[in-house]
């Protein structure tokens, strides 16, 4: 069989297949359904230094290929996430990763120092498309100069692991990536949802709550691949490519891009067992192409 390791700086991972944070809960409420210790790693839910309430509902709506999501990062906050769900994960056998978002550099910094402390948290994913409080709700993401500002902050006080979650809601992604790179991002994913909208016709009125919200699944899975591709051509740290990952062929088309690891995320609502599908496809591929190894193909693609 072909060997299906990966690494990302230091977090070295069974296998490419992660979970996409939001779409897999701390793993706990998944674990009736898949073998944990299969998955490469898991991003749990977004974690913020202070309890969040999320938006209003509805905040949740099917498209077409997809869905669109206002929830809002509704979460207990970092402290109760390190007293009561961090005791129940720490032992699961594979990478458990926490989504870190905030309102502001020190708020980042500060959530995730508290996470540098966790001997079982190898790595966090900073979420750099929230809404920069202190710039009129941009998302820090959206610039270069807002991207830097957390990243530094960050890297500051975390020492292990940092990927960084790109937006694509931006002119140039590979220039948001560049200026993490060199702020000391051990590594960026991509895509972040992408926004979009969607209107009830008979109340005449949208169907989120806050108007808008990310689009994700199969529907933004083109404009994925062409993000990480120009991003894995573009920086020399490892890129986690996600976006509309359904199947086995969907996950060996983003490491032929470029990426080094993937994640799977709204396909994990329709089979909650779908990430050792996708993972025991990739070896399967592997295997029936000759490849020794899932390094073979990761950037295939010139």
């Amino acid at each position: 069989m072909a060997a299906l390791n990966v690494k990302i700086n230091d977090l070295k991972l069974k296998n490419p297949v992660m979970t996409a944070s939001g779409t897999f809960g701390y793993g706990l409420e998944y674990a009736d359904f898949v073998p944990l210790e299969e998955i490469g790693g898991i991003i749990v839910k977004g974690t913020t230094l202070l309890p969040r309430q999320g938006n209003d509902y509805p905040r949740m709506a099917e498209t077409a290929q997809g869905m669109l999501n206002c929830v809002g990062l509704q979460n207990k906050g970092v402290d109760y996430f390190i007293n009561h769900i961090y005791p129940q994960i720490k032992d699961i056998d594979t990478n458990m990763i926490v989504n870190v978002s905030g309102s502001s550099p020190e708020n980042y910094a500060a959530c995730a120092e508290k996470l540098d402390a966790l001997d079982g948290i190898p790595a966090i994913e900073v979420n750099i498309s929230c809404p920069n409080v202190k710039n009129g709700g941009m998302a820090f993401g959206t610039s270069v100069r807002g991207a830097s500002s957390i990243v530094k902050a960050v890297r500051e006080v975390y020492h292990k692991t940092m990927i960084v979650k790109l937006s694509p809601n931006v002119t140039d992604i590979a220039e948001i990536a560049r200026a993490c790179e060199s702020e000391g991002a051990d590594s960026v994913s991509l895509i972040n949802t992408l926004m979009g909208m969607a209107v009830d016709i008979e109340k005449r009125k949208p169907l989120l709550s806050i108007r808008t919200g990310g689009l994700s699944g199969p529907a933004v899975k083109p404009v994925a691949l062409r993000m990480v591709y120009d991003v894995a051509h573009a920086v020399k740290i490892p890129v986690v490519g996600l976006g509309g990952i359904c199947t086995a062929q969907d996950a060996i088309e983003f490491l032929m891009c470029g990426a080094t690891a993937i994640e799977v995320g709204t396909a994990n609502f329709l089979d909650p067992a779908v990430t050792k599908k996708i993972k025991d496809g990739i070896s399967d591929w592997l295997d029936a192409h000759g490849c020794k190894s899932v390094e073979e193909i990761i950037g295939a693609i010139d």
